[in-house]
């Protein structure tokens, strides 16, 4: 088994297919987008594939450590992953094409419409521990 991170983006990926703000969506909208992440997650728990999922609050805070003594730096130069990360959910599967075929199948979650948004995710392995090597 190998766990794979399923990387939901607010932007910053490709425009999906229904290219509709969440913020436009009517509240019927929103709630079948939110049951169908629940029905997969929970087909998934049934499978054993599912590890965790979480939704992201665009709201948050850079934070970086800048020497003894001194006070964290936040909200820095760079990009905010509050801007860019909508939510996660974590698979373990047995293989890299059972991945894909998950995240295919996540991508289709209904959006504005009821029609399948068609969003792009990032598909991304856990790193694990190379092997040591013994003589």
């Amino acid at each position: 088994m190998a766990k794979y991170l399923l990387l939901k983006h607010y932007r910053g990926a490709p425009a999906s297919v229904n290219d509709v703000p969440m913020a436009q969506w009517k509240p019927d909208e929103i709630t079948a987008h939110v049951q169908y992440m629940r029905d997969f997650a929970t087909r998934l728990e049934g499978t054993g594939e599912f590890v965790d999922s979480q939704a992201l609050s665009d709201t948050g805070t850079f934070v970086r450590y800048d020497g003894e003594g001194r006070p964290p730096v936040t909200d820095g130069p760079f990009a905010e992953t509050k801007d860019l990360i909508a939510g996660w959910m974590v698979i373990d599967v047995d293989s890299y094409e059972r991945a894909l075929e998950l995240a295919g199948e996540l991508s289709a979650a209904p959006g504005a419409g009821g029609e399948p948004i068609h969003e792009w995710l990032e598909l991304r392995p856990f790193l694990t521990a190379h092997p040591t090597v013994t003589e």
